[in-house]
């Protein structure tokens, strides 16, 4: 878009407000279009096959996630089934409610103008690429934390109002559902009442203390699942903290791979922008008006944490996600003239740069993905394995689901990551109920929670192994026979699985959900 049409200083706001919404019409409809094309030559990727099936099992919790992800896969299901453009589109639609939500912020924070820039920085991310193509759980919470920031903003514009504090609650309360993330803003609220002169006043509304305790009750069954199943969620997510001892190469590079990536994934320039906007607010912070400080409040604590985190550990790229959004609007109150905090330079140059860069990227991005996919061209190892080629899979394993001597007494079993388990039951035509075997004993992910082959004591298994079938496997029937093997060509490589049947499951041995899960490798 021309830096000509975003600096007109005459527009009215009903003029602004009606070219994001004009904007927001193109753009939906070309990623429409683009989901379409997607979907038509890549398949799902594992960890949206894995939520897919949680979706068949609802329930308050699963092995790694809280439970709105498999809520949402759930609803997918019933109303589309096993559909990738489904799953594509919904993950489209809370992409698009986000981006409408962070324009109406930034227009109550400051006009419609800086709104509209706002949006156009937002959708010149690759990462808002990436976050409108694949349904993960950061899909709906940054729809809630967005919200979030727009309804505490707006509550605290008349704080005698119950409906704002209460709808807010509401916000919190889906938020926490979708990723523990969202624990974090209740205590960035109290944080900008104590902080804000203002906004003292706050920290005596009975509505605001209303408001976080309604949200955090929403997390009342998923702690009784946890109870229920042994804290597994906090298990799991305390390795993520686990650390090595590396040299000091292996230290600097991984180190430097957090603003890296960073700076990848909101395009080098805008990233540099927000960096520089949140230093120099945080270092004038008497000087930064109210609204400057709520936004610079919701980021700056977190990305220093995050910023000494990455000293002993990597930081997996998705996890500062919400905190880079206010950064965003503080780079567009800035590009607009709404922020002259001391030490900013000149704007004018730094927004050309940074539209220029990030719109480059982000055409780069898609043209690279329509080349890749549309001519079949060999890529990323992992990419071709996780991406393609796994409805030929599916439909190649179902063929011998199909010739199984009984059927009515025959369960599907698959071995080796979660991912196969996951994509067969997506891909394969009867999305048969999937069951694994984890050989270190411990649960490592959602089918270990679940009940195991030790519920169809008697019947037959049909088995897809990318290894031989491991004898502590055989020994549990009474024959087994392999049957055959699915093979599918990935460029110069393979997927494959050898096929066995076995007869008549004699015993299976539980895993106890009680183990804690091992570290991932």
């Amino acid at each position: 878009m021309p830096a000509g049409v975003l600096i007109s200083l005459d527009s009215p706001s009903a003029n602004w407000t009606r070219r994001f919404w004009v904007l927001l019409a193109a753009v939906l409809v070309f990623r429409v279009l683009f989901t379409l094309f997607f979907c038509a030559h890549a398949d799902l990727s594992g960890d949206e096959a894995y939520y897919w099936d949680w979706g068949r099992r609802p329930d308050w919790g699963y092995y790694s996630k809280p439970p709105m992800i498999g809520w949402i896969m759930g609803v997918i299901g019933h109303f589309a089934g096993a559909c990738d453009i489904a799953v594509r589109l919904t993950a489209l639609t809370l992409g698009t409610l986000t981006l409408a939500a962070l324009f109406a912020l930034t227009r109550m924070l400051y006009d419609a103008r800086t709104g509209f820039i706002a949006a156009v920085l937002v959708l010149l991310t690759p990462a808002n690429t990436g976050l409108n193509l694949f349904l993960t759980i950061d899909a709906p919470l940054l729809l809630c934390w967005s919200l979030a920031l727009l309804l505490f903003w707006f509550a605290t514009t008349k704080p005698q109002c119950w409906w704002r504090w209460l709808t807010l609650a509401v916000v919190i309360g889906i938020g926490t559902l979708s990723k523990q993330m969202m624990l974090v803003f209740p205590v960035l609220m109290v944080a900008f009442a104590a902080l804000s002169p203002e906004d003292r006043p706050l920290l005596k509304n009975v509505r605001m203390w209303v408001s976080i305790i309604l949200g955090a009750t929403f997390l009342i069954p998923v702690i009784l699942w946890q109870q229920k199943h042994h804290w597994i969620t906090l298990e799991h997510t305390a390795h993520h903290f686990d650390t090595e001892s590396l040299g000091v190469v292996k230290w600097l590079t991984r180190t430097l791979e957090w603003p890296f990536v960073q700076a990848l994934l909101y395009s080098p320039v805008t990233w540099a922008v927000m960096v520089v906007v949140v230093w120099c607010g945080m270092k004038h912070w008497k000087a930064a008006g109210r609204r400057e400080r709520y936004l610079l409040l919701c980021t700056a604590p977190a990305l220093v944490i995050f910023t000494l985190l990455a000293l002993r550990q990597r930081i997996n790229p998705n996890w500062p996600a919400v905190f880079w959004v206010p950064p965003l609007l503080l780079a567009a109150a800035w590009f607009a003239g709404h922020l002259t905090l001391p030490g900013l330079p000149r704007a004018q140059a730094w927004r050309t740069w940074s539209l220029r860069i990030s719109g480059g990227m982000v055409l780069v991005a898609h043209l690279g993905v329509a080349i890749v996919f549309g001519a079949e061209l060999k890529v990323h190892k992992k990419l071709d394995e996780e991406l393609k080629k796994w409805r030929e899979t599916g439909v190649a394993a179902g063929e011998y689901l199909d010739k199984v001597p009984r059927p009515d007494h025959t369960f599907v079993m698959a071995l080796g990551h979660r991912y196969n388990a996951a994509q067969l039951a997506f891909s394969m035509p009867q999305h048969p109920r999937l069951y694994r075997w984890e050989s270190s004993g411990h649960p490592m992910s959602q089918y270990e929670i679940w009940p195991g082959p030790e519920e169809r004591i008697g019947d037959d298994g049909l088995i897809f192994s990318p290894k031989a079938l491991p004898p502590t496997v055989a020994e549990c029937f009474e024959s087994v026979e392999k049957v055959g093997k699915v093979e599918v060509q990935l460029g110069e490589k393979s997927r494959l699985f050898d096929v066995y049947l076995g007869r008549n499951l004699k015993h299976w041995s539980a895993i106890p959900s009680t183990q804690p899960p091992l570290p991932k490798s």
